[in-house]
């Protein structure tokens, strides 16, 4: 591997009820980062855990002094406020997010850093051979392909968070203040050269996965509203699209009644029943659209600190910490 000593090497791990697996995850990690022969810090964001894993993480931490810090929230933030936390305080000039679930390899780091040498300034990780359930995968490909027709973002898999980001990129996505947010998107929408790279991919040995169905289905509303407009458009050109069928379904029922007299007008009851549901469904679908793009809106009008950073642990001896607001 090209080795570059003066980029430092940034990793931000998010933790949320991960005690099963943080045995595991800075015995593989720290000699990948060793070998690097790079300068490097890894950031663990403990985001709430109701479990051991904050007082694991702090164990672990003071046996690498210096080169480990834990940034603890106040409140279960979410996994990408976890991370946005961590890139205000990171020092690199290549940070790489990674799960704590050690489903994403970190042995895989090397491959994402030599794309990073060559000079692109994010490269994202394309899971191969994925062991997950066949509901996550398949949720999974929706959002992939869902995201690149809303938002024109050509990236093959948005769902893997072994990511790198170059420090301009990180600086820009710190200067965004929206409440919701999904870094991989907004980490391409301010990179001049992105890229992509096939990783290895793992079953969970431990834990258990913090997105459930219905949080992968709000991640897609998240993309949607987040980074296009295009469902409106779509609505809208629907809209008009139904209403010009009603006009000349209309104008056919007015033909079909003055002209056509030999037919009887009870016939086509459950026809006008079963356009009635088509138009009620539209309808309510588009209201639903609409509310996402207003609850987005209300989000921002309250201006709520999207994490809080409780205390900063560096595995050093140090003072009273203050409880920080990082909005």
């Amino acid at each position: 591997m090209s080795q570059t000593p003066s980029k430092k090497v940034s990793v931000v791990i998010p933790i949320f009820n991960e005690e099963a697996n943080i045995p595991s995850l800075l015995p593989r990690l720290m000699p990948v980062l060793e070998k690097l022969g790079r300068p490097y810090e890894v950031i663990f964001v403990d985001d709430g855990s109701r479990d051991r894993s904050l007082e694991m993480l702090l164990a672990e931490a003071s046996r690498f002094s210096g080169r480990v810090k834990i940034l603890e929230l106040a409140r279960n933030a979410g996994q990408h406020p976890a991370i946005l936390a961590a890139f205000r305080h990171v020092t690199g000039d290549y940070i790489v997010t990674l799960d704590a679930d050690l489903q994403n390899p970190p042995e895989e780091i090397p491959k994402l850093l030599t794309l990073m040498d060559q000079g692109y300034d994010v490269v994202g990780g394309v899971r191969q051979h994925r062991q997950d359930r066949f509901y996550r995968k398949f949720a999974s490909k929706i959002v992939n392909r869902m995201t690149v027709l809303m938002t024109n973002m050509k990236l093959r898999d948005y769902g893997c968070m072994l990511r790198s980001y170059s420090r301009d990129v990180v600086d820009q996505i710190n200067r965004c203040e929206e409440n919701s947010t999904f870094i991989p998107a907004l980490g391409l929408l301010f990179a001049r050269k992105p890229t992509e790279v096939e990783v290895a991919h793992a079953a969970r040995s431990a834990g258990r996965s913090k997105y459930s169905l219905y949080k992968l289905i709000r991640l897609n509303f998240d993309l949607m509203t987040g980074f296009s407009v295009v469902p409106l458009q779509l609505f809208t050109l629907f809209g008009f699209v139904v209403a010009s069928g009603g006009v000349f379904f209309g104008f056919y029922l007015l033909v079909r009644r003055f002209v056509l007299l030999r037919h009887s007008e009870a016939e086509g009851v459950f026809t006008l029943f079963a356009l009635a549901f088509v138009v009620m469904g539209i309808l309510m679908a588009g209201i639903g659209i609409v509310g996402e793009y207003i609850g987005r809106i209300y989000q921002e009008v309250r201006a709520r600190p999207r994490f809080i950073v409780r205390k900063v642990h560096t595995g050093q001896p140090q003072g009273p910490a203050k409880v920080g607001l990082e909005a």
